[in-house]
C-alpha cells in the first residue's frame, strides 16, 4: 500500500514543477542589449562616485537607459504603467 502513495506524490510533484517554471518567467520577451547594460553600469558608477546628484539607484538606471535609447541601443519600450 505505501508504494501507491509514493508514486502519486512523484507524479504530482512533476506536473507542478513544470507548471512553476513557466509561471516564474517575468520578463517575457524584454531583452536589454549589451550597450544598454554598459550605459546603466557607467551611470551607476557615476552615481556612486558623486558625479550626478541623483537621489536613488532607480534614477541612475533611468538616466542610463535614456542615454542608451538616444544612442540607438536595444532597450525595451517604456511601459505605460511606470510613472
Amino acid at each position: 500500500m505505501p508504494t501507491k502513495s509514493r508514486s502519486s506524490r512523484s507524479r504530482s510533484s512533476r506536473s507542478s514543477s513544470s507548471h512553476r517554471s513557466s509561471s516564474r518567467k517575468k520578463s517575457g520577451g524584454r531583452k536589454y542589449g549589451k550597450k544598454a547594460q554598459e550605459e546603466v553600469r557607467t551611470e551607476m558608477h557615476h552615481m556612486k562616485s558623486g558625479k550626478h546628484p541623483v537621489k536613488n539607484r532607480k534614477q541612475a538606471i533611468a538616466i542610463g537607459l535614456s542615454k542608451a535609447r538616444r544612442k540607438g541601443a536595444k532597450v525595451p519600450r517604456k511601459s505605460s504603467r511606470s510613472k
